[in-house]
């Protein structure tokens, strides 16, 4: 059947006459869901039609029903995985070896936009790091705020180092959160929802740093790599980001770290989900996921797997 079928980036760059990075901007935003087979992303069929019949009827004046093949973001016998760092597509490779029944499925988005598609019931997992300035911790108070008479499940993932991302040598010698109070000082900031975002704005908020007055604060990137090449260009001064970006960057930029961060991940506790909930555990603690993330630079995995909270 033609549903069954699945498509490349590229074979859907050609059917939609669109470039591939428009295509892998369409999977990162979540309008085309997506998943791995091996090192190539493959959409399906019946997704990719879904976001057609969107973008045929999105400038409807009456609001459009479509039908239920249409709107189906995730097909039966799939997991919603959300959350932008490579952590999380490693994970899904890792549980489609262990579950072959269940298909893993990736959305890229930020930490507080992944949290409110898990209380609506848009996504399955999700990651999360996302700072209270008030309390000085990381992710509970807003899942406990967000996800209100939930059952829910909060595991560590990682640990991470996040700061400053500045010019080689730091010429404007800048080496905490007020020093961004600093006349004329150029910022580029991250997407609304972001964690990066959360913190730029929760640190501006405790050192009294009014918003508007933060020049480029409009500046929006996608992820950490695109703040960091921005400041590495010179096309700003300054930006927040974790320590893995700047080591790909290199030499252009130099990196103050801050504040370690604390990435988890939180799953709705559902007796249908029971299975692929044990197995997210298993594969957390298994020796075979953490080698692999301890090939990356920047992760802290001491408490990788341990349960923070359960409700």
């Amino acid at each position: 059947m033609e549903q069954d079928m699945s498509y490349t980036t590229e074979e859907i760059a050609k059917m939609l006459k669109v470039s591939k990075l428009t295509v892998y901007d369409l999977i990162k935003k979540g309008e085309l869901p997506s998943y791995k087979v091996g090192k190539q992303m493959r959409v399906d069929a019946a997704d990719l039609d879904a976001y057609k019949y969107r973008s045929r009827h999105a400038a409807a004046t009456q609001p459009v029903v479509p039908p239920a093949s249409a709107v189906q973001v995730a097909p039966p016998g799939s997991l919603v995985i959300t959350g932008q760092d490579v952590s999380l597509d490693i994970l899904a490779n890792h549980l489609s070896k262990a579950m072959p029944q269940l298909r893993p499925l990736r959305s890229y988005v930020g930490s507080l936009d992944s949290l409110i598609a898990l209380y609506r019931g848009e996504t399955d997992l999700v990651s999360t790091h996302l700072l209270d300035g008030d309390t000085g911790e990381y992710n509970l108070p807003y899942i406990r705020r967000l996800l209100v008479n939930d059952s829910y499940l909060v595991v560590h993932l990682l640990a991470r180092r996040a700061g400053l991302y500045v010019a080689h040598g730091n010429p404007r010698a800048l080496h905490g959160w007020a020093d961004l109070a600093q006349p004329g000082l150029r910022v580029v900031n991250r997407e609304r929802g972001a964690g990066a975002r959360v913190l730029l704005d929760e640190q501006l908020r405790l050192h009294g740093i009014p918003r508007h007055e933060v020049r480029g604060y409009e500046d929006e990137q996608p992820n950490h790599l695109a703040v960091a090449a921005r400041v590495a260009s010179g096309a700003a001064d300054v930006g927040v980001g974790i320590e893995k970006a700047a080591a790909i960057i290199g030499e252009a930029i130099t990196f103050i770290p801050l504040i370690t961060e604390r990435y988890d991940l939180v799953m709705r506790k559902r007796p249908d989900n029971a299975q692929w909930r044990e197995h997210v555990l298993q594969v957390l603690r298994s020796d075979s996921y953490r080698q692999e993330l301890a090939a990356i630079s920047g992760y802290d995995l001491t408490d990788t797997g341990k349960i923070l909270l359960e409700t």
